[in-house]
């Protein structure tokens, strides 16, 4: 069997769960079958059973605005994706960025269409602001190939529900498989000089955030929460890729704000490797994920595989990863439903700082909370059992 995934990210170009997700399951499945990974860039890989081919930016035109460049520039990619030969048995899709690539293949060269939903427009209506016009293309092209689709992929049952909800789809349609991880690549380590060199106290204790600044992953609910942290907990933002200028000045502006009535919170604005994430993963006392939107949330199975408790909320896939009271806390977040912003922003920031602050009291319970989130994603999220249940999928079709 011949597997050809289209993605918009991959290896050196990862900014997002989406990117970690293609780049370890392309791997692990190259261990069971022929995998071509067509994506956005200059990469050019050819090992045994893994071919990668990037496809490099075009020139924009002009008179576009920058959200309507990015969707010209997105459905040249995919034509061109679909211009080189295709002798695939299976094409797979993730995210919308490749979804039109997805469509071509299966109309033009009739092979069976897979699709991942890594997340939904449907749910992410902050998008627009980021978008423009660009979110409307986003959310028909979105539909269309969903509900054109030959098998779904859905992270979690959470994100099943939310595709059933809005999409016209078959239930038999859709399999969860959720995210994983290599447990040999996120475990704990003993390494303090990656702290150091960004300036975090060895010897006092430090709450995590990774990810990227967004609405969805609920950051200025950290940050806003920082005032209600006890006093000796220092805060390690690691946090890059702002969404938009409005987000990017509120962070800017909060977390300034936070370090004059707080000590140690320290901010790392770009993006860092897989052995200094796993060092701080590792050292921090509690990993922090205060999204308010989230399919999984590959970024707590990655603390949880360091020993590190987790404090989350309680929305979406999360639900599913994080087993309250036994990994981690859980906080309750009333939404709503036209913008997916909470209903009272600093009811979660009070309740986040007070989950936290109860772990930091408390480092037997943080203990106990660490070694059974690594023993939850040994028994659940490895790449390995992921490709397998992938490959089952793909074999159904064919």
């Amino acid at each position: 069997m011949k597997v050809l995934q289209f993605t918009n990210e991959y290896p050196p170009f990862i900014y997002g769960g989406a990117g970690v997700h293609i780049d370890n399951l392309s791997k692990a499945l190259s261990e069971l079958c022929q995998i071509e990974v067509r994506c956005f860039g200059d990469q050019n890989l050819s090992k045994p059973n893994l071919i990668v081919k990037g496809y490099q930016n075009v020139a924009p035109g002009g008179y576009l605005t920058k959200s309507l460049n990015k969707v010209h520039d997105t459905l040249e990619r995919c034509i061109n994706f679909n211009s080189d030969n295709i002798d695939a048995d299976i094409v797979h899709v993730h995210t919308w960025y490749t979804h039109f690539a997805g469509i071509l293949a299966k109309l033009n060269y009739s092979i069976p269409l897979v699709l991942t939903t890594h997340s939904l427009e449907p749910m992410r209506p902050w998008k627009k602001d980021q978008l423009g016009p660009g979110y409307n293309f986003s959310s028909w092209i979105e539909k269309t190939a969903i509900e054109m689709t030959d098998a779904i992929i859905a992270v979690s049952n959470e994100t099943k529900d939310d595709i059933i909800k809005h999409f016209n789809v078959q239930k038999n349609k859709i399999h969860v498989i959720p995210n994983g991880i290599d447990p040999d690549e996120y475990k704990p380590v003993n390494n303090p000089q990656v702290l150091k060199s960004f300036g975090i106290d060895t010897e006092k204790p430090f709450v995590l955030f990774v990810g990227r600044i967004t609405q969805q992953k609920g950051i200025i609910h950290l940050v806003n929460a920082i005032k209600y942290l006890n006093k000796d907990i220092q805060v390690v933002l690691c946090a890059s890729s702002p969404d938009n200028k409005t987000i990017s000045n509120e962070m800017e502006s909060l977390t300034k704000e936070s370090q004059k009535i707080h000590a140690g919170v320290h901010w790392i604005k770009d993006m860092v490797d897989k052995e200094s994430a796993v060092a701080l993963y590792s050292h921090a006392s509690v990993f922090c994920c205060p999204s308010v939107y989230e399919p999984f949330g590959i970024i707590n199975i990655e603390a949880m595989a360091c020993e590190t408790p987790v404090v989350a909320t309680a929305v979406g896939g999360i639900k599913e990863v994080v087993k309250n009271n036994e990994t981690g806390f859980l906080v309750p977040v009333q939404l709503k439903e036209s913008s997916h912003e909470p209903v009272d922003p600093d009811k979660l920031s009070k309740n986040l700082a007070s989950k936290i602050n109860e772990l930091m009291e408390d480092e037997n319970l943080r203990i106990r909370f660490g070694k059974a989130g690594r023993q939850r994603v040994l028994e659940n999220y490895t790449w390995k059992s992921i490709a397998k249940s992938t490959l089952s999928v793909y074999k159904a079709l064919i």
